[in-house]
């Protein structure tokens, strides 16, 4: 035991959790805290980010990339205000992450002080739980706590805001190993313990899920995020080969199943294949695992799989019956439920239902222009035959995002990192800062479009100055794709300020920042620049200059049945 003011608390608490790695920026309110990361910069590593977006979105690529906890801090008002993005994103997808705040001192709490802000007010919506620290004396349970609020049952983002009086405050600490909460401090008060109970089906209700996949003669899967979180792919796998199920992911379940695996019809849902959409619809045991029924897979939710029994498997009661109406719930770990159910399920061929799907696999749209030398299909296909399969991925969000779901092979979990839920342009560049970290030994892609990469080329300051070996694949239309797509397809063709024909030129811009800039305009050219560029093991930013009006095809349009598929542009 020994006497510590509030900020030594914090770094010692971090320490605790084994975090090696903060995401961040300064500020006066947590001047104090970042004294103590000076002093302990041999025990704990700050990373200065440009943006405090950035931080918030590199904590989230570091927890989706290692399963760890991803922490980032910021300092009182605008600072705390900037993470608020990174932290929805977070929550939208089920990311693990720790922000940091300070607040001004309590006697300034409410009094329009400078750079004041009720941000837990602000973050109430958007995190799992938040928490502002007034009594120093709990500052150490509270961050204890909120760790395992975080990474427990769904796991999703935590706040707490500390207001500066309390970094200096002083008070006895004792280290705890592992940082684990006493759990008599766990009762009544503890906000962590309503987060611990987690379901589990009883064995009648394990032995009733095997009995239908058993009788099923058309079953098909539809695996989401939670499959991954739960570091269930193995048993996922296995159930799939066992009873010759086919196996379809939504964007935040790509890799959590081989994607060159035979069994393996692609992602589902709004630019899914017309192989998982269909079997989906005319499946007669839906297996849906690890997901939430985003409108984006399920179009029409009145029409969705009418013919199937569905079956939910999910950790989060709030999602059963909230977008579908399931025939069967399974309430607890994704991981724990197929386990015990696989020892149940018999092995099995399905022969003339896997013919159909297979049958339904070779018909794949020709959904990209030929008549330009460059076309997104084979920056893709070039990517991953260079870069290979343990290199992990991330997107931001648009037409580029769905051609990386569509055309890249992804083998491994936790190598595709994307926000699904919220649709973040500006995620992809700090979730490769963060994933790069947390991922030394591997390389890091980051695909971005011409749009969403102006929103975070910023941080091109923080990828030069750490040297993380980042290639950036900037799949440039001069246009914000995705919405001028929509803009073709619904609107008449009236291009309401999609169109990108201004600067910046991106690679005088990664020059100005000390990084490599290619450009490329044909295959051939792509090809020589990025293996080139990945060979380096340095960042480098490519331009890959692409035709304007490329499409994303196959399309389910808004509101209609997730069989009713626009397979090319004259549909």
């Amino acid at each position: 035991m020994a006497q510590m003011n509030g900020s030594q608390i914090v770094i010692e608490c971090l320490i605790e959790q084994g975090v090696k790695t903060i995401f961040g920026y300064p500020g006066g309110a947590i001047l104090n805290i970042y004294d103590e990361l000076y002093k302990n910069q041999d025990r704990i590593e700050h990373i200065l980010t440009a943006h405090e977006q950035a931080a918030a979105h590199a904590a989230d690529g570091y927890a989706r990339s290692t399963g760890k906890v991803g922490v980032c801090m910021a300092t009182s008002g605008p600072g705390a205000t900037n993470l608020v993005t990174g932290i929805a994103t977070a929550y939208m997808d089920s990311i693990p992450i720790v922000a940091i705040t300070c607040n001004v001192p309590q006697n300034q709490l409410g009094k329009d002080s400078f750079q004041e802000i009720d941000i837990c007010g602000v973050t109430m919506p958007i995190t799992k739980h938040n928490f502002m620290v007034r009594d120093v004396t709990k500052l150490a349970d509270t961050i204890r706590e909120a760790f395992l609020i975080a990474k427990s049952g769904r796991p999703g983002p935590v706040l707490i805001d500390i207001p500066k009086d309390i970094t200096a405050a002083v008070t006895e600490y004792t280290f705890v190993e592992g940082g684990k909460l006493d759990p008599s401090k766990m009762g009544t008060e503890s906000q962590a313990s309503k987060f611990l109970e987690t379901s589990k089906p009883s064995d009648e209700e394990i032995a009733k899920l095997a009995d239908m996949i058993n009788a099923s003669e058309r079953p098909f899967i539809y695996a989401g995020g939670g499959v991954t979180i739960a570091d269930a792919c193995a048993e996922l796998k296995e159930l799939a080969e066992k009873a010759r199920i086919p196996v379809s992911l939504s964007l935040m379940g790509k890799a959590a199943f081989p994607n060159s695996h035979e069994l393996c019809t692609g992602m589902i849902g709004m630019h899914g294949t017309k192989a998982s959409n269909v079997a989906a619809d005319e499946s007669d045991l839906l297996l849906c695992i690890g997901t939430r029924f985003s409108d984006r897979v399920i179009g029409d939710a009145k029409e969705f799989c009418k013919r199937s029994k569905i079956v939910q498997i999910d950790i989060d009661p709030c999602e059963v019956n909230k977008m579908v109406e399931v025939d069967s719930a399974m309430l607890g770990n994704v991981k724990e439920i197929l386990s015990r159910v696989l020892p149940l399920v018999k092995a099995k061929q399905n022969g003339d239902w896997q013919a159909k799907v297979a049958q339904w696999k070779t018909e794949v749209p020709e959904c990209y222009n030929k008549k330009e030398d460059l076309n997104p299909k084979r920056i893709y296909e070039i990517v991953r035959e260079v870069a290979g399969e343990d290199t992990i991925c991330t997107t931001e969000v648009g037409q580029h995002q769905m051609w990386t779901a569509q055309f890249y092979n992804f083998e491994k979990p936790r190598t595709f990192l994307s926000s699904g839920g919220l649709g973040t342009m500006g995620f992809g560049t700090g979730a490769a800062m963060g994933a790069q970290f947390g991922n030394p030994d591997k390389r890091v892609v980051a695909f971005a479009g011409d749009g969403s990469f102006r929103m975070n080329c910023n941080e091109l300051a923080t990828v030069g100055h750490y040297q993380l070996p980042i290639v950036f694949v900037v799949v440039n239309n001069g246009a914000l794709g995705n919405v001028r797509m929509w803009q073709t397809l619904f609107y008449g063709k009236r291009y309401s300020n999609t169109t990108l024909d201004f600067g910046p030129d991106f690679v005088k811009l990664a020059d100005a920042y000390g990084i490599a800039g290619y450009r490329a305009t044909t295959e051939a050219e792509f090809q020589k620049v990025f293996e080139e560029a990945f060979k380096s093991g340095k960042p480098a930013v490519i331009d890959a200059q692409i035709y304007i009006d490329e499409m994303v095809f196959p399309m389910i349009p808004p509101g209609k049945p997730i069989s009713n598929m626009m397979m090319s542009l004259g549909e």
